[in-house]
């Protein structure tokens, strides 16, 4: 059996699942239920200064019949008592010693109140803290979460007090809502940061209501920017994940957030340098037991692939990551019909047409003159000639297998556009 124990800066856990600070972690009832099915940490969902929250706090977004594709929130840190808190994940570290708990921290930023709060948290008996320097709604307007990741020498700053203060691993949480998360990454590492979290939510307005005009989620009638997450910000957050896994100033683990819901997306993550995953947005949608599928995914992944150690997985995507303007621009794919799968939706054709490079026609029997077959059927045709390789048709196709994207010979030499560039001494600027 593979082994699939992990070690995050020093911090052990049994997988390399955890849940991520946010509502599934905001009490010790949940967190011990969720252990109990599995998963291997949870970072407490963060613990601060006093807040109220507010009532109506998320908004969905469906897509035809797939319910929250992606989810907005604007709810903010725990508003539970800090006593009780305290209390309780020092109960669930004694009944779960061979579980990684972390607590999360959002303070002001003030030398002396993260020596107070990282203090609070340690005597909990927790594996380590997370600062978030990440929420983009509500504690940013205060001063706090993103407002802090989002400047540079605040992330190194608050950081560095944290690791004066802390005697376990102290992580950072990135928020995505920057430009080029490598620069608050980089900045966390200078600050002596053990390990980065990333990403957390993406500011976001999920939508309004037609009849009534009100933002969703509506508090009397009115609404905030807020969060967004689920599977939809998960393209986001591998290429964040994968930028600072590649960034040669970035030498800490990463625990890789967002859109994680199966063991292939959390894999994923693994592959483009994440030591660990974080998952909310699934568990908040099916359930703490979620994590079986998982475990036994992974497992039986590994098993099949010959791969002992989750950490044998880590970062092997990494390398193959380059710069546009490296990538072969002689090499071509052109799309090929398996005309025995097919069923004739017509579907590719309307999609090279209208949205493509009009190079599949309709024809009978698989015939560039068009017509209809003796069954009343007709069939795509692809140009070869005039298909780049898209692979818009077999991404649409609903058909699994039906299209795909085939190599053929260009006849060119292997070229990139920096050697064009080089070598006809033309701009490199796009236009």
């Amino acid at each position: 059996m593979a082994d699939l124990g992990v070690n995050f800066a020093g911090i052990k856990s049994p997988n390399p699942f955890w849940l991520s600070s946010a509502p599934p972690t905001n009490s010790g009832d949940q967190v011990m239920r969720a252990f109990e099915a599995g998963w291997g940490g949870a970072v407490w969902k963060t613990l601060g200064d006093p807040i109220i929250n507010v009532s109506s706090r998320l908004g969905g977004l469906h897509y035809h019949d797939r319910r929250l594709i992606g989810l907005n929130n604007i709810e903010l840190i725990t508003d539970r008592p800090i006593d009780v808190q305290l209390r309780e994940i020092r109960e669930v570290k004694r009944r779960f010693p061979d579980r990684a708990v972390l607590v999360s921290l959002m303070v002001d930023s003030k030398r002396e109140a993260w020596r107070e709060w990282v203090k609070r948290a340690e005597d909990t008996g927790c594996d380590g803290v997370e600062l978030n320097f990440s929420c983009p709604h509500g504690m940013a307007e205060r001063g706090m979460g993103a407002a802090i990741g989002q400047v540079p020498e605040y992330t190194r700053m608050i950081t560095e007090w944290a690791k004066e203060f802390a005697t376990v691993p102290v992580l950072v949480k990135l928020t995505p809502n920057v430009t080029d998360v490598r620069v608050p990454g980089r900045a966390a590492v200078q600050g002596g940061a053990d390990g980065i979290s990333l990403i957390n939510t993406v500011n976001s307005l999920i939508g309004v209501d037609i009849d009534t005009f009100d933002p969703i989620p509506s508090v009397r009638g009115q609404g905030s920017h807020g969060g967004y997450c689920g599977p939809a910000v998960k393209p986001m957050a591998l290429h964040m994940v994968a930028s600072l896994a590649g960034d040669p100033e970035v030498k800490v683990p990463i625990s890789g957030i967002g859109g994680i819901a199966t063991w292939r997306d959390a894999l994923e993550f693994i592959l483009l340098g994440a030591t660990n995953v974080q998952v909310c947005t699934a568990v908040m949608h099916h359930g703490f037991r979620i994590v079986e599928d998982m475990i036994d995914g992974l497992s039986n992944y590994m098993d099949e692939k010959g791969i002992a150690r989750v950490a044998d997985l880590v970062g092997l995507a990494v390398p193959k990551l380059t710069d546009w303007g490296n990538l072969d621009l002689s090499y071509k794919v052109v799309a090929r019909v398996d005309q025995a799968a097919c069923v004739s939706c017509g579907i590719c054709h309307v999609a090279c047409m209208d949205g493509g490079h009009q190079a599949i026609g309709l024809a009978a029997n698989g015939s560039l003159a068009g017509g209809v077959s003796a069954g009343g059927r007709r069939y795509p045709k692809v140009d070869e000639g005039q298909c780049v390789g898209c692979n818009l048709c077999s991404l649409i196709c609903p058909v699994p297998g039906c299209i795909t994207m085939t190599e053929v010979d260009s006849g060119q030499a292997p070229f990139t556009w920096n050697e064009y560039v080089t070598r006809s001494g033309q701009s490199s600027c796009c236009g």
